[in-house]
């Protein structure tokens, strides 16, 4: 099984608000990318929170067993990902990494990408749009110590770049894997687009 960890632990300070607790279509975008992660390979969920943890809590119902507090999220991603990692049932056979800010990929497209990890065995699978990277990743386990010793500067990138070849791109048209939505103006665009539909 695949364990889908949400990474909501940073401080949003360009948003000026908690980019979890952000409506579009009737819907937060924590609840977006809970929605969307919901699949019969997907056997654990990790919520990661941070800055805004006691906000985020307060506002949304979310079960004690699948949340995480990072208390080091002043050093970044990665250290949310050292969180969830550190938490995890064991025996899964990677994580499917999705950030708070990239919230309404398709459930589509990360069945797609877990089909893809399965039927490939590689170690990474990444979304390819337009010929650029995207998210949400799929990490296999026999990368988790890798994740955990990586640089705290670096991220989680250092282990993509350390095994170009056991990186699996999957084509896809949906866009939102491209779509970061981490400030006042990528926020206030995407709801214009929303009403003009």
């Amino acid at each position: 099984m695949l364990a889908a960890v949400i990474l909501s632990g940073g401080e949003s300070s360009r948003m000026g608000t908690p980019k979890a607790l952000l409506r579009y279509q009737e819907k937060t975008f924590l609840e977006h990318l809970l929605r969307s992660s919901v699949h019969t390979k997907i056997g654990a969920r990790r919520i990661v929170l941070g800055a805004d943890a006691a906000v985020i809590a307060r506002a949304l119902t979310l079960p004690p067993e699948e949340t995480v507090i990072n208390a080091d999220w002043r050093k970044g991603t990665l250290s949310s990902i050292h969180a969830a990692l550190k938490s995890l049932p064991p025996h899964t056979d990677g994580i499917l990494l999705q950030l708070i800010d990239h919230p309404l990929v398709t459930a589509q497209l990360i069945h797609s990408l877990i089909a893809a990890f399965y039927s490939s065995g590689k170690k990474i699978v990444v979304p390819l749009c337009k010929a650029r990277r995207g998210h949400p990743v799929i990490f296999s386990a026999a990368l988790y110590q890798e994740l955990l010793d990586a640089p705290l500067d670096v991220g989680a990138r250092a282990v993509v770049w350390a095994h170009p070849d056991e990186v699996l791109e999957v084509p896809t048209e949906d866009q939102a894997c491209l779509q970061n939505i981490n400030d006042p103006a990528t926020f206030a665009a995407l709801q214009g687009n929303s009403d003009a539909q």
